[in-house]
């Protein structure tokens, strides 16, 4: 068959994203505050975006109208602008009853008793001199509020006070900056010594100086350090805690018969001993100036309603709220002339107006899923978590006719604030764990919760391993294998049936 080349016509069909689809999108899966961002961003570019007046944040201004410029000499004859536009000084001072000199008079000479009047009474006559100083007789309530002392501010001020060498002064300010939040030495102190030219001896001089200051603890290079320096000022750090200290790995293994041979001590020692080390602050850094941590802010309230169904309603404060100034539009488009200038306020009023269709859109889109959600786990907000359902998205998609990935970007970055709680929304959806007896399905996280409970009650001389309680779920009529129950384990940080038998143990000795 011979090749050939030929043109022709081909009607298909093809689902096309367009910008705004692809933004709308977007804007479902973004958090509150990204919303928010991206909001105040659009506020900025579209002059003919405006806040709504019912918003906290209070009216929004109007764009105000340009005045008429009017010439000054088409106004000449009003006597009002003849004055305003008389610059000269003899007409400034008569306007304003006063003189421009703006010289204050000599101490003692005429006038400085009305001056002295008029200071306050802790006023200084250095006041005006240094940063510190001020212009005016006015103070500033806010200079004397006290500011919150950092870690960084806390050990220079230490310094200024052990460290008298200018040399290990600045050795020591080098070393204080490499401290992190949680009072750690980031960094080599060879590395140091290398970079400033001086001899490591030095260096780690300094540092244990550094070492004693408060926090005790601060400046260690590592736990085991930070624990040693606590335990030396306390008077503890005898010859068993040095070696206990020097094997913490056992210690968090909770391996108590290798941590005895390794001190050579009996067990109400090496209990004692573990107290002493579980008193002590592993992170001494953080009592200054640590982040403030921020709490989530639900978009979903759910609270119990008296015919005992459930209210499903949108956190108004995560919703960003703005309106189209179509006054403002109708003025400026009557005055413009060029066409790029209409073209451009065409754009603005199309896109000022798809946003906020966009907006309540993605409002009416949360409210919809969540309410599914909660028809779906009503069993989980009335008896708890044991009762959690296994969901996943295409149950939610399907009851409330759209497409999977839609619920996805929904519940991303999405909180429910329930009476159980504040929730994630994509925690209601769990992978389905079957039943021993052919019955309903049951959740994994309800699954998890059980095995927790299951481990928590067990005795010290009875601890469950994870084929055990494989055998106790399936009692209960869950069908479960020995390694998911042992990475359902792991992911809540609970230690194998050896580790919690020693832990127990020890407990029970120390007791």
């Amino acid at each position: 068959m011979a090749l050939s080349q030929r043109l022709q016509l081909r009607q298909t069909q093809s689902l096309v994203m367009t910008p705004q689809l692809l933004q709308a999108i977007k804007l479902l899966q973004l958090s509150h505050l990204d919303l928010s961002a991206y909001v105040e961003g659009e506020l900025e570019r579209n002059p003919l975006l405006e806040r709504d007046a019912g918003e906290d944040n209070g009216p929004a201004e109007q764009p105000a109208e340009p005045e008429p410029i009017q010439n000054a000499a088409e106004g000449a004859d009003e006597p009002w602008i003849a004055d305003t536009l008389d610059t000269s000084r003899e007409s400034i001072e008569a306007r304003l009853d006063t003189d421009l000199e703006n010289v204050f008079p000599d101490e003692g000479g005429p006038g400085a008793s009305r001056l002295d009047d008029q200071k306050p009474a802790a006023y200084s006559e250095w006041s005006g001199v240094g940063s510190g100083g001020r212009d005016d007789d006015d103070y500033n309530l806010e200079a004397f509020v006290a500011a919150e002392v950092t870690l960084a501010d806390h050990l220079a001020e230490q310094l200024a006070l052990a460290v008298t060498d200018p040399a290990e002064r600045l050795i020591g300010q080098y070393l204080l900056d490499m401290v992190n939040e949680a009072g750690y030495l980031a960094g080599d102190p060879a590395e140091v010594a290398d970079k400033l030219g001086c001899p490591p001896e030095r260096v780690e001089a300094v540092l244990e100086k550094l070492q004693a200051f408060n926090p005790s603890g601060v400046c260690a290079r590592n736990l085991a350090e930070c624990l040693a320096i606590q335990l030396k000022e306390r008077d503890r750090f005898d010859p068993a805690m040095q070696a206990l200290v020097a094997n913490l790995d056992l210690l968090a293994k909770r391996d108590v018969a290798a941590l005895k041979r390794k001190c050579a001590v009996s067990d109400e020692d090496i209990a004692d001993m573990i107290g002493e080390i579980k008193r002590l602050d592993p992170k001494p850094g953080l009592r200054f100036g640590s982040a403030v941590v921020q709490p989530v802010v639900p978009d979903v309230f759910v609270r119990a309603a008296p015919d005992a169904s459930w209210i499903i309603e949108l956190n108004t404060d995560t919703l960003p709220k703005v309106l189209v100034n179509q006054t403002y539009y109708a003025r400026v488009a009557g005055r413009t002339k060029k066409d790029t200038d209409k073209t451009y306020l065409s754009d603005c009023l199309q896109s000022a107006a798809w946003l906020v269709r966009a907006l309540d859109q993605r409002a009416k889109t949360i409210l919809k899923v969540a309410t599914e959600i909660v028809r779906q786990q009503d069993a989980f907000l009335t008896q708890g978590v044991e009762h959690l359902r296994p969901l996943n998205l295409k149950t939610v998609a399907d009851a409330i006719g759209m497409h999977e990935s839609t619920v996805s970007r929904v519940t991303a970055n999405k909180y429910m604030a329930t009476p159980r709680g504040t929730f994630e929304l994509k925690f209601f959806f769990t992978s389905a764990i079957a039943a021993a007896n052919g019955g309903e399905a049951h959740s994994a996280e309800a699954v998890r919760h059980r095995i927790k409970q299951l481990i928590d009650a067990e005795a010290p001389n009875d601890v469950l391993s994870d084929d055990t309680i494989v055998e106790k779920l399936r009692e209960a009529g869950i069908d479960i294998a020995r390694r998911t129950v042992a990475k359902y384990r792991e992911a809540m940080r609970i230690p194998s049936s050896v580790q919690r038998r020693r832990e127990k143990q020890m407990r029970a000795a120390a007791v």
